[in-house]
């Protein structure tokens, strides 16, 4: 697996178990980087922090653009993932729209329904479509 694959593992796994907790993802992670658990890649810090600092705006356009589906309504991984990938397509300069796409995909055919890949692709697909609007 690819340095960046698996940094955004971990800050799925981090914005995840945050969630479930009911904490903050930065506390978690800085929680982890104390312990001695912290990511391995610098990246994993990047997503969560840019995923926490742009939740609102990312939620916004997630909500009005996963058709009849609420935030809430989505299992847990998926709208981990589904922030992941936009916050990537947004504002990560080096990563391409698509490489951002096809890794939400990839981690959510690993780890959520088999509904999952299918519903991520096309979010993200039609984000990505009108990304110059956003």
């Amino acid at each position: 697996m690819a340095a960046r694959s698996k940094a955004r593992k971990r800050a799925l796994d981090l914005l995840f178990a945050s969630e479930l907790r009911g904490e903050s993802p930065t506390v978690a992670l800085e929680r982890a980087i104390a312990d001695g658990e912290g990511p391995t890649n610098d990246y994993t810090a990047v997503l969560v922090r840019g995923v926490v600092e742009h939740q609102a705006r990312l939620d916004e356009l997630l909500s009005s653009y996963s058709r009849e589906w609420s935030l809430t309504r989505m299992p847990a991984v998926d709208r981990n993932v589904l922030r992941l990938g936009l916050w990537e397509m947004l504002h990560a300069d080096d990563v391409p729209d698509g490489v951002a796409v096809a890794e939400a995909v990839a981690l959510v055919r690993d780890l959520s329904t088999d509904e999952s890949p299918s519903f991520v692709n096309g979010v993200l697909g039609a984000l990505q479509k009108d990304k110059a609007r956003l």
